[in-house]
């Protein structure tokens, strides 16, 4: 089995082509086949290399790999035009010279009259003279492929079952190749193009989007004229909206770059893509990794309708991902995040600490940020901060224990001896523990919320950062 990604590189790696790649993966590690890339670049205008490497990358950092080099489909166009020249040559194709204004007017007349908007086929049976007329007249020309209204196009579909499309449906006869002087063959379309690569590639199964459904019936059409043997196809639902509609850039986040910025880890993304619109076996958990998923992945498991976005599925899944992780490797991926900032760990035990600190608290990795920001920058007073710290007793219960502090050393504050540390101050300034643990929270935070406080104040400690922020509040 050979299946295959054909993304086009006019922008980045967006959710769709990735879960398509990941279906597509995913079947050929089940079947023990192979997973292959075909860049569509023939868009010249808007086609660019650094959109090839984002959905290369994009690929490998969800950890979908390939099996051979990828496929520049712009280096394919001599085998385009060859197939092209074959149907001119068998009669299956012709060249038509209708001129855009021709062809608004056609369409504009279509409207008028409530018609469906489709081609007439005006220029399939010219003679020669009108042929050779058009040709003096200077015109160009495109070409186009002939479909049949009366043909019934038929296959069974791996995901949807029995499918036809009447030839009536398909807005009449295709442009298979674009407007060029009329002794030439312009730039090849899309649906010839596809069918020939897929043959050269021996692309056994297409895996792709509903979307492409009516460009199906076209194609099985050209392999027919063609005479190429034609693969199985599987039309995936789309990804849609909690409105329901297809996901869009107007949505929001759509592009994988966006997702990574954002903090969500690769695990996380790629197991609930693998849940948009894949029902998992009987038994089988919601978290898993692809390795996993590859062991029991069946299309006949992939639904029909599509899949709603769901980002409190996502934010729930890349917690539990992150809460898998152990504290070193957790570590290991906050501090590129860090190091952003500036922010240096000061030993990798006291980094790994911290890390097991706030790791609970994190649903995406740029949490980790604002969480240990308190860690590394002396923070602002908030306002619950400052009205903590204004309540009567609090900054006398804390110059109590700066004093306290004065023969302890930095290194010396664990919870226990932390726990001593605050009785004899209580004792000493008179106050009520609970006030002056507060109050010791707005002086190391900034404010009322947070993690640990004896943990905290115990980080702040081995790194002499809790004498100045003590220092500052009286």
């Amino acid at each position: 089995m050979r299946v295959r990604i054909a993304p086009s590189p006019t922008g980045n790696l967006h959710i769709g082509t990735a879960r398509t790649a990941l279906f597509n993966w995913l079947f050929a590690r089940k079947n023990t086949g192979q997973f292959l890339i075909r860049v569509e670049d023939t868009d010249k205008e808007r086609s660019k290399p650094e959109f090839t490497e984002n959905i290369f990358q994009g690929l490998k950092w969800l950890g979908i790999n390939w099996d051979e080099a990828p496929i520049l489909q712009s280096e394919k166009i001599h085998s385009h035009r060859k197939a092209i020249q074959k149907l001119l040559d068998t009669g299956l194709a012709y060249r038509c010279f209708a001129t855009d204004s021709e062809l608004e007017a056609m369409r504009l007349e279509q409207a008028q009259q409530g018609r469906a908007p489709r081609h007439d086929n005006r220029h399939r049976t010219l003679s020669p003279e009108q042929i050779q007329k058009f040709k003096e007249e200077g015109r160009s020309s495109v070409i186009r492929f002939k479909i049949e209204d009366s043909e019934t196009i038929r296959w069974d579909d791996l995901i949807r079952g029995p499918m036809h499309w009447k030839g009536s449906d398909l807005g009449g006869d295709m442009v298979i190749a674009r407007r060029a002087p009329s002794n030439e063959i312009g730039d090849p379309l899309y649906n010839l193009v596809v069918v020939i690569d897929d043959a050269e590639m021996r692309i056994t199964h297409v895996i792709r989007g509903e979307d492409h459904i009516a460009n199906t019936a076209k194609q099985l059409l050209l392999y027919k004229a063609l005479g190429i043997p034609q693969p199985e196809f599987a039309h995936t639902p789309l990804i849609l909206n909690p409105e329901g509609k297809k996901l869009s850039k107007r949505d929001g986040v759509t592009s994988i770059n966006d997702f990574r910025t954002m903090g969500y880890l690769p695990e996380a993304l790629s197991n609930y893509m693998a849940l948009l619109g894949w029902s998992v076996p009987d038994g089988m958990e919601e978290i898993f990794s692809i390795e996993d998923a590859a062991n029991v992945f069946d299309l006949g498991k992939v639904n029909k309708a599509g899949a709603k976005f769901d980002w409190d599925k996502l934010n729930w899944l890349n917690s539990q991902v992150i809460h898998q992780y152990s504290h070193k490797e957790l570590l290991g991926h906050l501090l590129p995040l860090w190091g952003k900032y500036g922010w240096a760990i000061e030993s990798e035990k006291w980094g790994i600490d911290l890390t097991e600190l706030i790791g609970p608290s994190l649903t995406l990795l740029t949490d980790g940020v604002n969480e240990a920001k308190p860690f590394f920058e002396e923070p602002s007073l908030e306002d619950d901060g400052l009205k903590q710290l204004a309540q009567e007793g609090a900054k006398d219960s804390i110059k109590v224990l700066i004093q306290q502090l004065i023969s302890t050393p930095w290194d010396g504050i664990n919870k226990e001896a932390a726990k001593e540390i605050l009785n004899e101050t209580a004792k000493k300034s008179n106050c009520k523990k609970g006030l002056l643990m507060k109050s010791l929270r707005a002086a190391l935070l900034g404010k009322m919320q947070g993690p640990d406080l004896l943990s905290s104040w115990g980080l702040l400690a081995r790194v002499g950062k809790d004498r100045d922020r003590l220092n500052r509040c009286v």
